[in-house]
């Protein structure tokens, strides 16, 4: 099913953006594994809607109701996980046009004519961002259990538009920043470039546009050997859940598509002893050979589309007279995407951590 992600810890995601209730199920996890939940309401408000003009107007709260797999004092039972989110603040109406108008840069056509035209159009139904909210539910619950390991992850806004970020060191990337990072709402490294990209999106909102920008993600403490040879790779598990985050048109590792442009002798990351640890002088790789981490911190980047929906008025087609027609979008959205998706990348790693883990008797 396209909405059930993992072989060992298994993930189930419901709802729709304008349905009663959204949630997700996690089914693998470790039992007797005590949650914080002020820890999980953390990362939830780093998602959530509402907080400044780089975001959606819409207002949520996104507290998850666990209705099983915690005992009363906190600590997962065994059983499967489960957690609703509840809608409070839609407005279905918004949407009423898009049966017959389907908006440029959304799911609206094909999934019309894949589902016979009963797709849930309002607020994007089962295809919107709001799905990300309970994914990051279950990525807060892994990433403490991984930390427990000494596994964290962290990610900033590389870039938004032209402007451009402080990018990660690829080989001393240590805890506490990726823990400072992981607390923020708009994650950067840089106070000058967040300024900067905080011009771009205003200026995009102003326009009735909006901007992309890239997400850069590392995570520490893996073990050596993590993942698979073949289609069990670290990058091929990261892949998978990544791309169910919408507006992801792009993902890689380490020098990713910079590579090609290298030398095997400059790509190659040279090897050596450091207190009877194999380490490597740089990190090229991204922390990932033979499809398996070897020890360096794991590195990638993820890149994300402008919000589609946008309120300039728009080239598109009416599917009730068959002719070409215009289009107005009303309704709440984000001008820029990343600062809200940063955490949602987070959640997905660790998700994808925690299932690969699993996969070798680590978790």
């Amino acid at each position: 099913m396209s909405s059930m992600w993992g072989e060992q810890i298994k993930i189930s995601v419901f709802g729709g953006s304008h349905t009663e209730a959204i949630g997700v199920t996690i089914d693998g996890l470790p039992a007797g594994e005590a949650i914080s939940m002020d820890a999980v309401l953390e990362q939830m408000s780093r998602r959530a809607p509402g907080r400044d003009l780089a975001s959606t107007t819409r207002k949520e709260a996104d507290v998850p109701q666990v209705i099983s797999g915690l005992s009363e004092n906190h600590v997962i039972s065994g059983d499967p996980l489960c957690a609703l989110i509840y809608n409070t603040n839609q407005r279905s109406k918004d949407y009423s046009e898009l049966r017959i108008k389907p908006r440029p840069g959304h799911a609206d056509f094909p999934a019309s004519v894949k589902f016979n035209g009963c797709n849930d159009i309002r607020g994007g139904g089962h295809f919107s961002g709001r799905l990300t909210a309970p994914l990051v539910f279950a990525g807060a619950v892994c990433r403490q259990i991984l930390e427990k390991k000494g596994i964290y992850i962290g990610a900033h806004a590389l870039s938004i538009s032209h402007v451009i970020d402080e990018a990660f060191n690829p080989v001393t990337i240590n805890q506490e920043k990726l823990q400072k990072l992981s607390s923020e709402y708009f994650a950067v490294q840089s106070s000058e470039a967040k300024e900067k990209m905080y011009e771009e999106i205003e200026k995009a909102r102003l326009n009735c546009d909006s901007v992309g920008g890239v997400i850069e993600c590392a995570v520490i403490g893996l073990p050596v050997g993590l993942g698979r040879h073949m289609f069990g790779g670290v990058e091929n598990v990261l892949s998978s859940i990544i791309f169910g985050v919408p507006a992801v048109k792009g993902i890689e590792f380490g020098e990713g598509f910079h590579a090609s442009d290298l030398k095997g002798s400059e790509n190659n990351d040279s090897f050596f002893y450091d207190n009877n640890l194999v380490k490597a002088k740089t990190n090229h790789s991204g922390g990932v050979l033979g499809g398996m981490t070897n020890g360096m911190p794991l590195l990638f980047k993820v890149a994300m589309k402008p919000t589609a929906s946008i309120s300039q008025e728009q080239k598109t087609v009416n599917l009730q007279t068959k002719t070409d027609d215009t289009l107005k979008i009303i309704g709440r959205h984000d001008p820029c995407i990343v600062p809200r998706a940063i955490p949602v990348i987070e959640s997905v790693t660790a998700i994808a951590i925690a299932e690969l883990m699993s996969r070798s008797g680590l978790l």
